[in-house]
């Protein structure tokens, strides 16, 4: 599984280079484009799997619709209300909160995170030079390897996800000096989830819940699933190399995945996540300033030639559109989240399988290009 992420990751970061590609261009308004777009997952979803989306225009959701099984066992179907985990979308949430504490001068961007998170001096190789900063772990240049060297990192009930990330510094290297270049890292996006909750004085789920949440009205979004909310919870399928498919390990670690809870711990909708992107699309003020909105979406440091990373986002260039993302993959789903810079349109899908068409990481710089040249 851990080479299926890794492809993953890079169709994230080189979002439209799938030889996959789906023709839009002929299509010249809205309704045209979306019936377009059902009628590719409707001929490419494979069989027992689902897919949710929604599009939004500007300050609304223009179109959302699920389509195929959500759960084998019951050939429930989705909807608009079917849940998924959304992976690493989780990593802009953790980001948007930093944000919110750097607003509330709670803490500063250049501050070193060992003054809320002393722990991290552990670190193996820690430099005495250069501390490791807030900015640099919300945009993977900490130089902090990928993930941590500890077999059991990402087991374990959430409730003990603190004691892992604690468990798990100790065994962590530096692959590069901080700030000095991109390098993508789970385990510092977990501790700077951490480093938060210690500066906020509130678990770090209570602060995404009460910050972000329940202010925008995302009540379908969670990093435990209720009780009363497990029937909405799509199936997750993993395709293994050998072609079988795995149910058992994506069921499992709906009980938690040790430290993996800032940066890949939430559930959520696409209509929810809807409400996410409304608000960081916003051109007024929406929980975070305009200017801080701007800050997590400059470009902070290069990964391509037109590939870039922000505060919590990939910034890809396709054409003339400046396009704002974050993929997701964890076992047995897979999530994306994008929209045009600067324009009115965005794009989100989520769906209980991790390989296969419909590509929705093609997807999204498809539609948003041909819904950008409608007027």
């Amino acid at each position: 599984m851990g080479s299926i992420f890794k492809v993953l990751l890079i169709l994230f970061i080189l979002s439209g280079c799938s030889h996959s590609r789906h023709e839009f261009g002929g299509k010249n308004s809205e309704e045209a484009i979306i019936l377009e777009l059902e009628k590719i997952i409707a001929e490419n979803l494979p069989n027992d799997r689902s897919i949710s989306g929604a599009i939004v225009k500007g300050d609304k959701v223009i179109w959302s619709k699920g389509f195929g099984i959500a759960d084998a066992k019951t050939h429930a179907l989705a909807d608009t209300a079917t849940i998924y985990r959304v992976g690493s979308i989780s990593k802009s949430f953790t980001a948007f909160l930093m944000m919110l504490l750097v607003q509330d001068r709670v803490i500063h961007l250049d501050d070193p995170v060992e003054l809320y998170l002393p722990e991290i001096k552990k670190l193996k190789g820690y430099p005495d030079a250069k501390k490791i900063t807030f900015q640099q772990l919300a945009t993977h240049t900490s130089g902090l390897m990928r993930e941590p060297e500890l077999p059991t990192a990402a087991s374990g009930p959430i409730g003990k996800w603190e004691s892992k990330i604690l468990e798990a510094i100790p065994v962590t290297s530096l692959e590069s000096q901080p700030g000095e270049k991109f390098g993508y890292s789970n385990i510092g996006y977990g501790i700077l989830g951490l480093a938060l909750s210690r500066a906020a004085k509130k678990p770090f789920t209570e602060l995404i819940q009460e910050r972000i949440f329940v202010p925008l009205h995302m009540n379908s979004s969670y990093f435990i699933v209720p009780k009363e909310k497990l029937s909405n919870l799509s199936t997750g399928i993993q395709e293994l190399d050998n072609g079988y498919l795995d149910t058992k390990t994506p069921l499992e670690e709906h009980n938690g995945r040790g430290y993996k809870v800032p940066n890949g711990g939430i559930y959520s909708t696409p209509n929810d996540l809807a409400k996410f992107m409304i608000c960081v699309m916003s051109n007024t003020t929406c929980l975070l300033s305009q200017n801080n909105l701007k800050l997590m979406q400059s470009r902070m440091i290069g990964i391509g030639e037109s590939n870039h990373y922000g505060i919590g986002f990939f910034i890809n260039q396709e054409d003339q559109l400046t396009i704002i993302n974050h993929g997701g993959a964890v076992s047995g789903y897979t999530a994306n989240f994008a929209f045009a810079k600067g324009k009115k349109y965005g794009i989100i899908f989520a769906r209980n399988y991790a390989q296969g068409e419909p590509d929705i990481f093609q997807l999204p710089g498809e539609l948003l290009k041909a819904l950008n040249k409608v007027h």
